[in-house]
C-alpha cells in the first residue's frame, strides 16, 4: 500500500481539543517509561511534535532532573497544552514553543536526548525533520522516535481501524485511518534514519501498529 499524505498540521481549537480528548493514556504511559529507561538521568530533553503536552508532563514526572522543550507547528495544540502544563504544576520545567521540527531553531549538540511520538507521518519529507534532529543531538545522547506503522495492504488497515474500540467516533475512526495511511514502513524508517546520519539506533516493530526508532543514553 502506497503512502497518502494527510495534513501537516491540525491547527483549529476544535482539533486541538478533540485530540486532547482522545484516550491515548495507555500509549503516551509506555513511551514516557521507555523514555525514562533509555534517557539520561537528568538533562535537557526535546520533545518534536509534542501535541497537548500529555507526553512531557508524564516524563517530567517520571524524571526529576529532566528540563522539557515541548515543540509544536499547532498554536491551538500548544495553547492546550499550556493549560495542561499548567495544571500539572510543571511550568517550570516543560517549556512549549512554536517551532518547525524540519528547521530547529537550536545551536548543535544542545540537547541530552531528543524524542517524538506521531510526527513523522505528518511530514512530508521526515528526512528533513531527521536530520535536524542529529544535528541538535548531543554526542552519545539519546533519541527515542515513536510513530504509526503502515499496514501492507487495505484490508490490514481496516481490520486495524477496526480495534480501536467504541469510544472513537466515526470522525477520530477516519482521523486514525488517514494517519496509517500516511505512515511509514519499517525498511522506509531504517533507510531514513541511514540517510540522515542517525549512527546506533535501533529500528523496529513495537506493537501491532508502531514502529519505534531509539538509542540509549551514552551510546
Amino acid at each position: 500500500m502506497q503512502r497518502k499524505l494527510e495534513p501537516e498540521v491540525m491547527d483549529t481549537w476544535e482539533d486541538a481539543v478533540e485530540y486532547d480528548s482522545m484516550d491515548f493514556a495507555e500509549v503516551n504511559s509506555a513511551f514516557a517509561v521507555r523514555a525514562a529507561e533509555i534517557g539520561p538521568t537528568d538533562g535537557l530533553v526535546l520533545d518534536a511534535g509534542t501535541g497537548t503536552a500529555r507526553i512531557p508532563i508524564l516524563m517530567a514526572n517520571m524524571r526529576q532532573g529532566w528540563r522539557i522543550i515541548g515543540i509544536d507547528l499547532s498554536k491551538n495544540m500548544l495553547l492546550v497544552g499550556a493549560r495542561n502544563v499548567e495544571t500539572a504544576k510543571l511550568a517550570e520545567r516543560v517549556e512549549l514553543q512554536f517551532v518547525d521540527a524540519k528547521k530547529l531553531p537550536y545551536v548543535d549538540h544542545h540537547f541530552d536526548m531528543v524524542v517524538s511520538n506521531s510526527i513523522v507521518h505528518h511530514i512530508p519529507d521526515p528526512l528533513l525533520f531527521l536530520r535536524e534532529v542529529g544535528r541538535v543531538l548531543k554526542p552519545g545522547g539519546a533519541l527515542l522516535i515513536r510513530d504509526l506503522l503502515r499496514p501492507v495492504d487495505e484490508k490490514s488497515l481496516n481490520a486495524l481501524v477496526a480495534t480501536i474500540g467504541p469510544e472513537y467516533d466515526e470522525h477520530q475512526k477516519a482521523l486514525f485511518r488517514d494517519s496509517l495511511h500516511a505512515s511509514f514502513t519499517i525498511d522506509e524508517v531504517y533507510s531514513l534514519s541511514k540517510t540522515a546520519g542517525l549512527a546506533e539506533v535501533r529500528v523496529y516493530q513495537s506493537s501491532d501498529r508502531h514502529w519505534t526508532l531509539e538509542r540509549s543514553y551514552g551510546t
